[in-house]
């Protein structure tokens, strides 16, 4: 089942549609609250926590949390309030009122005196799209510091709901329980490093004009299976092409991967000196030097692969620069399946093109910045606006690598898969290899994101002793269960 994710201005619009049609906000404020305490407390019994630390802010959120604490409270937990001074919505004045009615103790500010099993961050909600100022940064970096379980209602405080960054720090939560949908800030760029064990709080039902921003993609992609009186041909001829006379691990790597995600045959087009090293590796690539080809050779090779990809380890200096003027237009007037990764990126940005549909392009946030004449930073600072970007300005199909990783198709898909042990050099040639070894032999019976989400359970299977000092030279075989899963 797909599940979608939301942008927060249409979270907050479709509350309001809600509202409109006569229901109570502070029915929800109460719903949303209740359902929160009941996952609580489940955890809480479990987990042997006793005294709890509930720091509320200015605004709704904090109106959950006053009234998860009195529902907390009245299933006989310890719950001490930590608290902003109030803002001025209505339905958080009677929420606090509620809580104090209940009994419950509310210091006012956040000087925390006492060591607590849990801390529970309602300091902020989704709304919060601007910087911290001094003080807010301070009191959320003292929670941080504090021992104990840490929960976050909605959305981490301090942390940017579309788009995943700190703004600039924020609460680092072991678990969050987010409330009425799914936000792509828990997901891309730094959510997952602050939001822990995700759980959604669905309170009411969807209506027709809630339209998400993005899916997850599904943990779990089946490929079609293979027909008994298949054979070599079958199975897709995957041509990988770059491997400058300095770097030919890259074309290594791609190549191994893409005969591990089911190839039929693959061929290397690289420098020569590269080409011992790859025979020892695996025999079983064919190999063509790539200084020794004419353009004439060039079509012929292409017209007898179903997929290449392309730019691997191909360098940036004026021999880089020939070979992609040679192979780049060939390759696009082809009807092949086309990766774009690395140094082909690179020289794209110099010389932008409106890419074929069946072109997928994969660059990190360097890349992409280089792509849309911006810094990394900007990257970062909004994924899914670069990602839609590049698809604007160049056509094609797009993956923006790093956490989260972002898949632009005819929409956008998030993955959910991987682990930090994969921010190591090369597992983007695998990547590249894997996109055109199943391309080549699926066409549209695979999706980009599925693929995408292959290659992350690949480095999740990898990183199952422990992530520290992957390298992608091991990644082959994890390419294999990935595949056959």
């Amino acid at each position: 089942m797909q599940q979608p994710v939301y942008h927060s201005r249409d979270i907050q619009a479709w509350e309001q549609r809600w509202f409109s049609q006569q229901n109570s906000s502070y029915g929800l404020m109460k719903q949303a609250a209740w359902a929160i305490a009941q996952r609580l407390i489940a955890m809480f019994k479990q987990q042997g926590i006793a005294n709890i630390a509930l720091c509320c802010g200015q605004g709704n959120n904090a109106g959950d949390g006053y009234l998860a604490a009195k529902y907390l409270s009245q299933a006989g937990f310890q719950v001490d309030i930590y608290a902003a001074e109030l803002g001025a919505s209505q339905d958080l004045h009677r929420a606090e009122q509620e809580a104090r009615q209940a009994g419950l103790q509310i210091r006012s500010g956040f000087a925390f005196q006492e060591k607590y099993d849990a801390w529970i961050d309602a300091l902020f909600g989704i709304g919060l799209n601007r910087g911290l100022d001094a003080e807010w940064q301070v009191i959320i970096e003292s929670i941080n510091a504090q021992p104990g379980l840490k929960i976050a209602i909605d959305i981490p405080s301090g942390l940017n709901a579309n788009t995943g960054q700190p703004l600039p720090c924020a609460v680092k939560a072991d678990h969050t329980l987010t409330v009425l949908g799914l936000k792509a800030g828990l997901f891309t760029g730094q959510g997952k490093e602050f939001c822990g064990q995700l759980q959604l709080i669905d309170c009411i039902p969807a209506d027709a004009e809630l339209q998400p921003m993005a899916q997850l993609s599904p943990a779990a992609v089946s490929l079609p299976k293979r027909q008994a009186f298949g054979h070599k041909g079958s199975y897709g001829h995957v041509l990988i092409a770059g491997g400058h006379a300095e770097m030919g691990g890259a074309v290594i790597m791609a190549a191994e991967a893409a005969f591990h995600a089911g190839a039929g045959k693959v061929t290397v087009a690289c420098d020569a000196k590269h080409h011992i090293a790859i025979l020892s590796r695996a025999p079983n690539i064919m190999l063509r030097d790539i200084n020794a080809l004419s353009l004439q050779e060039i079509q012929a090779l292409i017209e007898h692969v179903d997929a290449v990809s392309f730019g691997m380890g191909l360098g940036r200096d004026d021999w880089a620069k020939q070979q992609f003027q040679n192979w780049f237009p060939l390759i696009q007037q082809s009807a092949l399946e086309t990766v774009l990764d690395a140094d082909a990126l690179w020289f794209l940005a110099q010389q932008p093109e409106t890419l074929k549909a069946q072109t997928y392009a994969t660059p990190h946030p360097g890349e992409a910045a280089k792509l849309l004449g911006i810094n990394t930073q900007d990257v970062e600072a909004d994924r899914v606006q670069a990602v839609q970007q590049l698809q604007r300005k160049y056509a094609g199909q797009w993956v923006l690598k790093g956490a989260g990783s972002l898949v632009l198709e005819d929409r956008l898909w998030i993955c959910t898969a991987g682990n930090a042990g994969m921010g190591t050099g090369g597992m983007g040639d695998v990547l590249a290899g894997m996109i055109a070894s199943l391309k080549g032999q699926f066409h549209q019976a695979v999706h980009l994101h599925e693929i995408v989400t292959l290659h992350a359970l690949a480095g999740d299977y990898l990183a199952q002793n422990g992530m520290r000092g992957l390298q992608a030279q091991d990644m082959a075989q994890a390419v294999y269960l990935a595949v056959n899963q």
